[in-house]
């Protein structure tokens, strides 16, 4: 007599049934955590308002969107430097695939916009900040090429409005502002020369005083991502003007002249990348461009600066939402792929795994929020906000575009073979990935901005008081108390010892990470957080032994597999 066993398991799948795709899951559906997250930063009405929009963008991001970046990054643009008749009439060509994006980015959801204005996704008021890189986190889950051009424009308005003359702002604002793309202007930054790359006091691009006060720009600018924008910010050095920084003023320069007219600028071609292949980054050369002043005249790279810090706290917000998206493909295979009997997530060094990919994920994000909201703060002029947005913004910056590389490249092993195909999201994610800690400032310079913002900023006192309130209001973690002191001494000794400024970021990152984590673990229905937050303290910033078993997550059992939700089970 044949005696059927209790618990009988699951079969094999075979053929195209053992390869779990993801296509057309709904990424904001996926992700429960970041809507509590979502609720706990921005307010109530906003957020309630903004709902079927993140719901619909969740649906495109994991479906027609992420369809339409693949076609993109397989059709990259093309520079055509004349028409059929041998005329120069100078063009990029980009597949509809972008155009259809470029609609949905700058048109329908307005992410360029809603920062500077309302009637943005009905909204009648400007956004926070909050609200727009959440919005972000999830299109660039699909899509990161063209959220540099979207990021560009909303840093040039943003630069603009600032330090910008009134006439030039109520010429350009409406257009840079437009949700109509036939009326938009999309913003650029053209700063790196071939010998001017983070030393920017080697500028070598003149500028020449006309006597309509308008300037004439001559020389090469070397890396120009969306290269035929409609404006771009140019640093160049005035004639006559002093040596070093001094002398470097930063130009607005539009693509056509107000006559109608092109400007007096050649792209010379385009850059064939790793990855954000759907975007144009040529070489431009200006040979006598038209372009107007922007602020003080000896002040340029500290008026730029303003535009190169609000583009990285935006590399930072993408690296995190390529993480994210890696974690999504992670978690949906492991949950579904079975191998030896098992679902990969039920086995404890693949559980192990995941985890070391969701540690710097869940920091990144929690990162993104905490400067959101100094940003929101420092722009209605919150004593000592912007001294705390001055520091976070490298730091995440640093650490979270770093993090990206490795976690996409560990999400592509978890699919395996199927993941190093191009078929599949995770290549591109990978591809993509290496952008963040290059440009924009490489990690070894942007490490040291983090200590000049603490030297000229007086950012780590800030830092220390906003993190002790963390802390005091609903932040579980004692553990990090001591490790306060001792992490701001680091950083306070790497001013002295710059070749300290990398661990100094990477502590900092980790205890602010850990800190906030723990803050919002202490809200309803974000609890995990705080496990999160004693995991970052364990492996991050606590002394370890390398020959200890487990590193402290053998036997967490249920536990740890409770830290690992599956992204397709609602």
């Amino acid at each position: 007599m044949h005696i059927r066993p209790l618990h009988t398991p699951a079969p094999q799948p075979t053929g195209a049934e053992a390869v779990p795709d993801s296509r057309d899951l709904n990424l904001w559906r996926a992700d429960p955590e970041l809507a509590r997250l979502a609720a706990l930063y921005l307010p109530a009405p906003l957020l309630a308002h903004l709902a079927p929009h993140l719901e619909r963008l969740g649906g495109l991001a994991g479906g027609r969107l992420d369809e339409l970046a693949g076609i993109a990054d397989r059709n990259p643009p093309v520079l055509h430097p004349r028409n059929r008749r041998g005329q120069d009439d100078q063009h990029i060509d980009y597949h509809p695939a972008y155009r259809e994006m470029e609609r949905l980015a700058f048109g329908e959801f307005g992410l360029a916009a809603l920062s500077h204005r309302g009637g943005v996704l009905g909204w009648p008021e400007p956004m926070p900040p909050a609200a727009k890189y959440l919005i972000t986190y999830l299109f660039v889950q699909a899509e990161f090429g063209l959220c540099c051009p979207v990021s560009m424009t909303d840093s040039l308005t943003r630069t603009l409005r600032k330090f910008g003359a009134p006439e030039l702002v109520a010429r350009y604002l409406p257009a840079l502002t437009s949700q109509d793309l036939d009326a938009l202007h999309q913003g650029a930054m053209f700063m790196t020369e071939q010998g001017a790359g983070s030393d920017i006091a080697a500028t070598s691009v003149l500028a020449a005083e006309r006597p309509d006060g308008s300037w004439s720009l001559t020389g090469d600018k070397w890396f120009c991502s969306n290269a035929d924008a409609g404006l771009a910010m140019v640093l160049a050095r005035r004639e006559g003007g002093p040596e070093g920084l001094k002398g470097v003023s930063l130009f607005l320069l539009p693509r056509m002249l107000p006559d109608g007219t092109p400007n007096r600028y050649r792209i010379v071609r385009l850059k064939d990348k790793l990855g954000t292949r759907s975007m144009a980054s040529g070489e431009v050369r200006l040979e006598g461009a038209t372009a107007w002043l922007v602020g003080d005249p000896g002040a340029g790279f500290k008026q730029m600066a303003d535009m190169v810090n609000n583009s990285r706290l935006s590399n930072g917000v993408r690296a995190a939402g390529l993480m994210r998206r890696a974690m999504t493909e992670a978690l949906f295979v492991a949950h579904r792929r079975r191998a030896f009997g098992k679902r990969l997530v039920e086995m404890p060094l693949m559980q192990r795994q995941l985890a070391k990919m969701l540690l710097p994920m869940e920091q990144a994000r929690s990162m993104v929020f905490q400067t959101a909201e100094a940003l929101r703060r420092a722009d209605v002029g919150e004593e000592g906000a912007y001294a705390l947005l001055r520091i976070l913004t490298p730091l995440i910056k640093f650490r979270a575009c770093r993090d990206a590389r490795k976690v996409t490249g560990d999400a592509m092993e978890v699919r395996g073979g199927c993941g190093y195909i191009e078929e599949w999201p995770d290549a591109r994610l990978l591809r993509d990935a290496h952008l963040g800690s290059i440009w924009e400032g490489t990690s070894n310079i942007v490490a040291l901005d983090v200590l000049r913002a603490a030297a000229r900023e007086g950012s780590l006192p800030v830092l220390e008081w906003h993190l002790r309130g963390l802390l005091g209001n609903g932040a579980a973690l004692p553990e990090a108390l001591p490790l306060l002191g001792r992490t701001l001494a680091l950083a306070e000794r790497a001013q002295e010892e710059p070749a300290l400024a990398r661990q100094a970021a990477s502590a900092l990152y980790h205890l602010t990470s850990a800190v906030a984590l723990a803050w919002e673990g202490g809200h309803a229905g974000l609890e995990r957080r705080g496990e999160l937050a004693r995991l970052v303290l364990r492996h991050r910033l606590l002394p370890r032994d390398p020959l200890e078993a487990g590193m402290g997550e053998a036997g967490m059992g249920e536990e740890l597999l409770a830290l690992l939700p599956d992204p397709g089970a609602g």
